[in-house]
């Protein structure tokens, strides 16, 4: 299981990751921070880039909040990790 820590910035111009900010990734939102909608736009994003069902990829901390803990089951942590590096 792998966990990561994200900064939501919603509202973007397109969903993609946008580099680290200190401990946490960044990650851009095209949706809007209202009805859960970045919520789920974040776990779509995560499921897609780890290859998952979206069942699999659940906010641990940070519901209501820009700073997330973001848990994606069936990944290791070290998959993730090197995914992660690849893409930025």
């Amino acid at each position: 299981m792998a966990r990561l820590t994200v900064k939501v910035h919603p509202r973007a111009k397109r969903s993609a990751l946008a580099g680290r900010l200190g401990d946490a990734w960044k990650l851009s939102l095209a949706a809007p921070p209202v009805d859960g909608k970045a919520n789920d736009a974040c776990v779509r994003f995560f499921a897609e880039f780890a290859g998952v069902p979206r069942s699999r990829v659940r906010i641990v901390m940070g519901l209501t909040s820009r700073l997330k803990v973001v848990e994606i089951e069936g990944v290791p942590q070290e998959d993730l990790e090197r995914r992660l590096g690849v893409t930025l």
